[in-house]
């Protein structure tokens, strides 16, 4: 098995992954809770910076595009269903813009919008919940069982797929968003909740991954300037 070697820079996947879990923590749970509340609200900081994030990680997944070696078409079409991924679910997190410009929804658009806003994914589970699942299920897979499976039973990974496996630099940020869901899960069970909006926590970090394996895919796929 062909073992990659690219490199992150610490700080971006262990660092900010690490302080980013920390504060919310700690911010849930000893900060002024109309603070807290503030920061996760709908529209808040949090759903802004997932904005950010997706947005810097479509512009990876763009400039993959552009430079890769697009003679290798499954490879391109990953690339290119990354990118459109991202464009989808950032448009979805500030409602193709009403977030910022405060556009009133168009009443026809009301009637199908549980939140009264215009997106998709507030219409139908099969365009939320979904999507999401299969994210976090990529996420699991991608962060926690292959760079195992790398490291102790490599050859039960196919080679021909090695471009695209993440590093073992992902586990951080996978193990982070696994336990976010299972505070969230166990929460429910013993009615106290570490995060208070544990699907919004979880996206944060859903959404660093991406970011991280787009960075990873540009590193892998873009010569290197001479």
């Amino acid at each position: 098995m062909h073992k990659t070697n690219e490199q992150l820079p610490k700080a971006l996947w262990l660092w900010i992954p690490l302080g980013m879990f920390i504060f919310q923590v700690v911010g849930e749970n000893f900060l002024y809770r109309d603070y807290m509340d503030w920061v996760v609200a709908e529209n808040g900081p949090y759903e802004t910076l997932e904005f950010l994030i997706l947005l810097v990680a479509l512009t990876l997944a763009v400039y993959t595009l552009v430079h890769m070696d697009r003679s290798n078409k499954p490879l391109t079409g990953w690339i290119v269903l990354a990118a459109l991924c991202c464009i989808y679910v950032a448009g979805e997190e500030i409602s193709w813009g009403q977030h910022f410009l405060d556009w009133t929804t168009p009443e026809f658009w009301s009637t199908i919008n549980d939140q009264n806003e215009t997106n998709l994914h507030n219409t139908s589970s099969w365009l939320d919940q979904k999507p999401r699942l299969l994210l976090s299920v990529g996420v699991y897979v991608g962060g926690l069982i292959i760079p195992f499976l790398l490291e102790k039973k490599p050859l039960l990974l196919p080679e021909r797929f090695a471009v695209i496996f993440p590093t073992k630099q992902f586990f951080i940020c996978a193990a982070i968003c696994l336990f976010v869901k299972i505070a969230d899960k166990v929460g429910d069970a013993v009615e106290y909740y570490i995060f208070g909006r544990g699907a919004e926590s979880e996206e944060q970090f859903l959404f660093y991954f991406v970011f991280l394996y787009l960075l990873l895919m540009k590193k892998r796929l873009v010569p290197a300037k001479q």
